[in-house]
């Protein structure tokens, strides 16, 4: 793959993580003055000329170009722009023990994360999909009880409707993609990443 297509983060005015974009946007937006790159260790700054005249370390991915021999930039910085884009709150595990208050949503118990699991109220072998009406969190001892029928089946109730949360999304990122020197500026990807519906 080529290094034009690997991911750089970009943060807002205010360095919050806001996206990511390919290398090559990267460096189109920083030529274009729109951006500036952003060194993870030591936080300095940099405009497109200064960044192409910064100097390689030995195996430092970079692209040639006539004039340039230009690092790949990793994180950039967004010189006008100070909003944070409104996203919907990711389908995660973070998000549903968050949403439930890590209660069982068939008994009301408190057992605590590791007694606690997300079942799907429509078990997936009978059409059930992973989405925010149709996941709970359920302890050990209901989820055994429940195992793969409907509610109506099992004879069990819900104390109450699952419903997406309105709180606001914070940005999250597919595992895989993030980039060591990301983790100043992001985090808790396990928790946060979106889980397929």
């Amino acid at each position: 793959m080529s290094v034009l297509a690997n991911r750089a983060l970009v943060l807002n005015r205010s360095w919050v993580a806001i996206s990511t974009t390919p290398v090559r946007s990267a460096l189109s937006l920083v030529y274009q003055e729109i951006a500036h790159v952003i060194l993870p260790d030591t936080y300095e700054t940099f405009d497109f000329n200064s960044w192409a005249d910064l100097k390689l370390a030995e195996g430092e991915h970079s692209i040639r170009t006539v004039r340039w021999e230009i690092k790949i930039p990793e994180v950039i910085l967004l010189r006008f722009y100070d909003r944070v884009p409104k996203r919907e709150v990711p389908f995660s595990r973070r998000n549903i023990y968050k949403r439930d208050l890590y209660v069982c949503q068939y008994c009301g118990s408190r057992p605590g994360s590791r007694e606690l699991s997300i079942d799907h109220i429509v078990p997936r072998s009978q059409g059930g999909k992973s989405t925010w009406v149709n996941c709970v969190l359920a302890c050990t001892n209901c989820n055994a009880y429940k195992a793969n029928r409907s509610l109506v089946s099992a004879s069990m109730r819900l104390i109450k409707q699952p419903r997406r949360p309105r709180w606001p999304a914070r940005f999250a990122l597919p595992m895989g993609s993030v980039r060591t020197s990301w983790s100043k500026f992001i985090n808790d990807r396990y928790w946060n990443v979106e889980l397929a519906e």
